[in-house]
């Protein structure tokens, strides 16, 4: 079996002979040409997987021969072999795209590192991830039955987010452990929250040792420390940003940004509702409902259940005593960002600016109610590729490179994460139950107690109980609820769909990252 065909484009092709030998011997096929115009014929006639390309030949230069290479087949990648040093000949060959650049006498295994950096450097890289993943597979599996605490389940869930990252390129049976060892993974961690949670809710505002940072508790931590300072913060809430989204799109921040990168726990339910109106407010659903009855809307009202977060900031600074200026933007499209880009200058006017990016969140409601949406995020590293996409080509860009230039120190979070439901599981409820797959409350729920996290008393979970028989209910692991009448319907339409509400890594463990723009720093 061939390993790739090669063709070698060189005026002196005789006097490589012996390179050639050591290449067929290696299991490349090696076509030969002594000119340009050759090379050029033979690329029209056959395809190649990679072209070694001498710079200083009669007729046709290296470079003429290159466009001409490009023209034909754009994807070949061509590594430049001369005996030119010449700094200028090097840039334009770069600029040209040349995959390598090889300065004569080439010893062939210099020949031999070029060609597996170019033909076979994703079936290497394979080879070596899975080889690695399965060296660590074992030591995960130690840790997941061994994590007793927050902090433990962040090294856990950290380390399997860097697996995917490091195996969504390939296929075959590593994906398959992997994934299965992440189910394993919750359903565990689903059990350290059924331990541990209601003690974090009950040590609320103590910050004991093993409670970790919550909702309620992100301004307190990580936003008024800096303004205390006397510096400005810009923080932007990305609904439904998860730990894997925030891994990806810190590699396009990373060369204009210092990075101080957390993980904070979201409070249950992780919904909108609950766990931004937390967050912004600095206090659990049931203290915005009493303190602030006329910011907290009810699960059965009509009205939007997150239309007063700006009000919720203004009353949590208060209470801290900070008199400091602030803005709020929530933004649903892209011409609202550009908007916000053109107001920069005025934004730096304010001590704090809060900005709400909905795209995620609305990426992955979308994927569920279209086919061609579903197609396109057809899996977690193709919903991953998605919002880096986004990232990459929206002006939100364009609104960080003006952050890394400005004197805000940013931070960067969100209010809960998500999770692909695939397992339904029954629950019956009466017609005021709410609609969500991953949590439910209500006061005549039935279900099975072994597939749920169950809360009796809601008032002591800080949460608010709209009867005094009323229950909540958590889904875990890639569980969601379905109703017993058109159970089939129900199954086909939300099996294989992001969902939020529950208990899971994905859904509770988010980042909490502080951004300062290296410029800045540098003046400093």
């Amino acid at each position: 079996m061939s390993n790739g065909k090669l063709l070698w484009v060189d005026d002196e092709i005789e006097l490589l002979k012996g390179h050639i030998l050591f290449l067929e011997k290696k299991g490349y096929e090696v076509f030969t040409v002594s000119n340009g115009q050759d090379a050029l014929d033979r690329c029209a006639e056959q395809v190649f997987d990679l072209i070694l390309l001498d710079e200083n030949m009669p007729g046709l230069s290296g470079l003429e021969t290159l466009s001409g290479i490009k023209e034909i087949s754009p994807n070949t990648p061509v590594v430049m072999v001369t005996k030119s040093e010449e700094e200028n000949l090097m840039n334009q060959a770069i600029g040209a795209k040349i995959a390598d650049y090889l300065i004569k006498p080439v010893n062939p295994t210099q020949i031999l590192l070029s060609l597996k950096k170019n033909i076979h450097k994703k079936e290497l890289v394979t080879e070596v991830a899975q080889s690695a993943y399965q060296q660590d597979f074992s030591k995960i599996g130690m840790q997941i039955n061994d994590s007793f605490s927050f902090n433990e389940w962040v090294d856990v869930y950290k380390k399997l987010v860097f697996w995917e990252l490091e195996l969504s390129e390939t296929d075959g049976q590593m994906n398959e452990m992997l994934a299965m060892q992440k189910a394993e993974a919750n359903n565990m961690f689903g059990k350290f929250i059924k331990k541990n949670y209601e003690q974090w809710i009950l040590d609320s505002g103590v910050m004991t040792s093993g409670r970790p940072v919550m909702s309620p508790d992100v301004f307190k931590t990580a936003i008024f420390p800096h303004l205390k300072a006397g510096k400005k913060v810009f923080l932007l809430v990305l609904d439904n940003f998860r730990y894997d989204h925030w891994k990806q799109v810190s590699r396009e921040l990373a060369e204009n940004f210092f990075v101080e990168e957390d993980i904070y726990c979201s409070i249950l339910p992780t919904a909108t509702q609950y766990a931004r109106n937390a967050l912004f407010s600095g206090l659990m659903p049931l203290q915005i409902a009493q303190m602030f009855p006329e910011l907290w809307v009810d699960e059965d009202e009509d009205e939007g259940k997150n239309l007063n977060e700006e009000e919720l900031v203004a009353t949590h600074l208060e209470r801290y005593r900070l008199k400091k200026t602030f803005s709020y933007h929530k933004i649903n499209e892209s011409q609202a960002v550009e908007k916000l880009v053109g107001q920069f200058r005025q934004l730096e006017k304010y001590d704090l600016n809060i900005v709400v990016l909905n795209f995620i969140d609305m990426l992955s409601h979308a994927r569920t109610e279209s086919k061609m949406v579903r197609e396109l995020a057809s899996n977690e590293a193709a919903y991953r590729s998605l919002t880096l996409s986004w990232f990459r080509h929206s002006a939100v860009n364009e609104l960080f490179r003006m952050l890394a230039s400005s004197d805000f120190t940013v931070v960067v979070t969100t209010d809960h994460g998500s999770i692909r439901v695939n397992n339904p599981i029954k629950v019956i409820g009466d017609r005021n139950t709410n609609t969500n797959l991953r949590y439910k409350l209500g006061k005549n729920l039935s279900y099975n107690l072994k597939d749920v996290y169950e809360i009796k008393n809601p008032k002591q979970m800080q949460l608010p109980a709209p009867n005094l028989s009323t229950t909540y209910i958590f889904a875990t692991g890639d569980n969601f609820f379905a109703y017993p009448n058109n159970y089939n319907y129900y199954v086909s339409y939300y099996k294989n769909t992001f969902q939020h509400g529950g208990i899971s890594m994905e859904e509770m463990l988010v980042p909490l990252v502080t951004l300062r723009g290296k410029k800045k720093a540098d003046e400093v």
